[in-house]
């Protein structure tokens, strides 16, 4: 029979430690004060804003979206460098043997040398003048795309602190249901050895008694799944917010608060400003219309600019000396035209103004799913409200009638029926209040979340 929810483990520990000193003896013992105060260490009292800063900090999910806007900026970076002007630097060595070296034309004949040696060097440099605009547009297309990549990441944080503050009411309610349960378990032990008594002095029968004990065999089955249930939602928080596995999580009671609910448009119009989705697509559709820029651009002609720099020296000596080689300098300017572009970038141009109309189109449907969101956590908040209040007079009803079906009992005019039925309304009634008040502080951020303020 379970008196304490907390008392088997406690009870359990210091059994332990005594069979411990009986066997052991001193060593031993202060060897367990040390693992119990090691164990109580683990326990942290821990506040929603605590869980919050811990779940954002040690979140992988967030380095992985700040990976993604560095590798961003780098792209956007390398287009850049695109811009500036290419060089290109060589040198190399030729060695060439002759066996024919002697070369006849007509009645003049030249003698060439059996074997030669030569030295080439070639120094490049070239910048683009005019390209079409083709690098202008690429740089702010990669631009935007880094701005997609932070609000991408902006996105990912708002679900990482929804998913904390998810988990954190839900260790909530049961950690309020346990307690629940608690009280009732040790009214209900009050109750049992009362009808015992009853009972011992011929004033109830043995179905009574069993009655008693079948209620308190049903709490206490509710008992054992929430602390399965806290388990487990503690392990998996504990995971989320980066503490160790074994941390026993213990939250100060939360009130419940009294949000000042605004009109259904409000946070409409709010959500419509500040959603994350709706800025990457403004920023996706001007993506699509420099691309449409970006495609025209190709039929453009390209004009660059370029010097050269020769270096051959036909002697064997890797030295240069005077006289024995020639180092000519050239400058010029070419300009190209793929004329075929004309023809041949009409489907990719039709491609991109496609794009462009489903980025438009996206952001239409986006919009529509947004207002159906807002509007069913909306209604869920207030449904919330709602039940809290239907809730708390509920739990005046069953007190009422507890009291009253206790002191009936008592007096041997109400049945053992009539008796259990009201003290099982009153703790589920108890319960469903606790679950209430977290449910609906759970609404209020969903639907702080759905307008794109959860963190702002």
């Amino acid at each position: 029979m379970i008196k304490n929810i907390n008392q088997p483990f406690t009870t359990y520990k210091f059994k332990t430690m005594f069979k411990i000193f009986d066997r052991n003896g001193i060593a031993l013992l202060f060897f367990g004060l040390l693992s119990t105060q090691a164990i109580k260490a683990q326990e942290r009292v821990i506040t929603i804003n605590e869980a919050i800063k811990l779940g954002v900090e040690s979140s992988k999910t967030l380095k992985l979206s700040q990976a993604k806007i560095d590798r961003a900026v780098s792209q956007y970076n390398q287009v850049k460098d695109r811009v500036l002007p290419t060089g290109t630097a060589s040198y190399a060595y030729n060695h060439a043997e002759i066996p024919a070296h002697t070369l006849e034309l007509g009645p003049t004949s030249f003698r060439l040398p059996s074997r030669a040696d030569a030295y080439i060097a070639t120094v490049a440099l070239q910048e683009t003048i005019f390209g079409g605009y083709r690098y202008k547009y690429a740089q702010q297309s990669t631009e935007l795309l880094t701005q997609v990549a932070r609000l991408d990441a902006e996105r990912d944080k708002d679900q990482i602190v929804y998913d904390v503050i998810n988990a954190y009411y839900n260790l909530y309610k049961v950690l309020q249901s346990q307690k629940v349960v608690a009280q009732n378990i040790t009214s209900i032990n009050q109750q049992l050895k009362q009808a015992q008594r009853f009972f011992d002095q011929g004033l109830v029968t043995k179905n009574d008694v069993l009655r008693f004990q079948l209620q308190e065999s049903n709490v206490e089955l509710s008992s054992i799944d929430l602390e399965s249930n806290r388990k487990i939602i503690n392990y998996n928080l504990n995971i989320l917010l980066g503490l160790p596995e074994n941390t026993e999580l213990k939250i100060e009671e939360i009130t419940e608060p009294g949000y000042n609910l605004a009109a259904l448009s409000n946070y409409i119009d709010t959500a419509l400003t500040t959603r994350q989705e709706l800025k990457q697509f403004d920023l996706q559709n001007k993506v699509a219309e420099t691309n449409i820029k970006l495609v025209a651009a190709e039929k453009l002609p390209n004009l660059g600019v370029g010097a050269n720099v020769y270096y051959i020296d036909a002697s064997g000596n890797p030295i240069p000396q005077t006289g024995r080689f020639i180092a000519p300098i050239t400058i010029g300017a070419t300009l190209s035209w793929n004329f075929a572009s004309l023809w041949t970038n009409k489907n990719k141009l039709a491609e991109a103004r496609i794009l462009h109309d489903e980025t438009v189109i996206s952001k239409q449907i986006t919009i529509d799913h947004l207002k159906n969101e807002i509007n069913r956590n909306y209604q869920n908040y207030i449904m919330a409200q709602n039940k809290i209040k239907l809730l708390q007079t509920s739990i005046a009803q069953a007190g009422e009638n507890n009291k009253i079906l206790e002191s009936k009992y008592q007096s041997n005019i109400a049945s053992v029926t009539d008796r259990v039925d009201a003290q099982t309304l009153l703790y589920q009634a108890q319960i469903n209040l606790e679950l209430a008040k977290a449910d609906a502080g759970l609404a209020y951020y969903t639907l702080l979340k759905s307008t794109g303020k959860l963190n702002k």
